[in-house]
């Protein structure tokens, strides 16, 4: 055994270099890279008038009332809501009847019942089967995957099964598909995740026809699109930004509501710039608007995909023929990701009316090192130096 141990002295460098930590906090003057104040951010609804003023949900949700709620929160509402409303939905995967990692699933399963609300043995390929096979049967199975960066031995059944069953059935495609199939998992950064908890995979399945894939900003939205997954007749990848979970407070109407799946939402009108974006960049795209229209005197206008396959050309195409200038922002690597995509297919269909080069902010093309994660992700300035660089084109 070895005794009197003593601390090491560190050296005034060593020393100096962990009180810095640049990875880990905004500089102590920053001005445009600080932390997201969601007790204020834009993107959220503070009040109850502003939650329930919102024209895309039923009349039942508009005259009811809402609670204040976080991201996991809301899935937890809107998975309770499912349940209820139809006996044929089914919830299950890695200690979900527990209340799963990020507790979304929380006390579903005490309220009912362990024949619908399960746990599975730790196998993604069998989690995504087994929810194939109960689709197939007529259930609307809400299979978790615990994290993103674990789906990939599910692959080959989302890829081969679930997106192919209703256009291999030909003329018995009603009756045979994976119709109210959702596959749920959390998704992104949280400044610490490194390599195995931080991935962004959703530009993977935007490869596969057949399968819509959705990524929510909000509780609200989380809530809605959730619901119209469950009710879909395709089956629905859902990536839940893990970051949110907690972090996004807002008021959620308290009645069950859908949300339009494939339908983006124009968060903030503009006539100068157009953004697109979905999930947590938001929230960064939100700040550097500010900033920027601040600083340049600018009108940005900002949407949210919300489904990013099969994605609303319409909405985006027709805001670049209005603004002529284009910036697509998410956090997953940029090559082959969403904005390749969204790019080309407004260089395509809008070329004779844009008046500056499309600009991607995106992920770097590499690993989530755990000391660098947050310089992989962008942050305000990149946003803000994007539009600078389109205005001035």
């Amino acid at each position: 055994m070895i005794h009197n141990i003593r601390p090491a002295r560190l050296s005034s460098a060593c020393a100096s270099f962990i009180t810095r930590r640049a990875y880990a906090s905004h500089p102590a003057k920053a001005r445009l890279n600080i932390p997201t104040d969601f007790s204020t951010t834009a993107v959220l609804s503070h009040t109850s008038k502003d939650a329930l003023s919102n024209p895309e949900l039923s009349s039942e949700a508009r005259n009811g009332t809402t609670n204040r709620q976080n991201l996991f929160q809301a899935i937890n509402s809107a998975m309770s809501h499912a349940l209820h409303a139809d006996q044929r939905v089914l919830l299950f995967g890695e200690d979900v009847a527990f209340g799963g990692v990020f507790r979304c699933s929380m006390n579903l399963a005490n309220e009912f019942g362990e024949d619908r609300v399960f746990n599975t043995p730790l196998t993604e390929q069998g989690i995504a089967g087994f929810a194939i096979g109960a689709a197939m049967e007529g259930m609307r199975p809400i299979a978790e995957i615990q994290f993103a960066d674990y789906v990939y031995p599910a692959f080959d059944q989302i890829v081969n099964e679930a997106a192919k069953v209703r256009y291999r059935a030909g003329v018995n495609a009603e009756s045979q598909s994976c119709g109210g199939m959702v596959i749920r998992m959390p998704s992104g950064g949280v400044g610490h995740g490194a390599l195995y908890h931080s991935q962004s995979p959703e530009a993977l399945f935007t490869h596969i026809p057949g399968v819509r894939v959705v990524v929510p900003r909000s509780p609200t939205q989380a809530k809605g699109l959730l619901l119209a997954a469950v009710e879909s007749n395709d089956p629905v990848v859902m990536l839940e930004p893990k970051i949110l979970y907690r972090a996004a407070v807002e008021h959620v109407p308290a009645e069950a509501y859908t949300l339009p799946l494939s339908k983006a939402e124009i968060m903030k009108p503009g006539k100068d710039v157009t953004i697109v974006s979905y999930g947590t960049p938001l929230y960064t795209c939100s700040s550097a608007i500010a900033a920027a229209e601040r600083d340049f005197k600018c009108s940005v206008e900002l949407i949210d995909l919300r489904t990013i396959y099969p994605w609303d050309r319409e909405t985006v195409m027709a805001s670049v023929n209005r603004t002529g200038k284009l910036i697509v922002v998410h956090e997953s690597m940029v090559n082959a990701g969403v904005g390749a995509e969204v790019a080309a297919t407004v260089q395509e269909g809008c070329f004779l009316r844009l008046e500056a080069p499309i600009q991607r902010v995106a992920g770097w093309s590499t690993h989530p090192g755990l000391a660098y994660e947050k310089f992989n992700i962008p942050d305000v300035t990149r946003v803000y130096d994007a539009i600078k660089t389109a205005i001035e084109y």
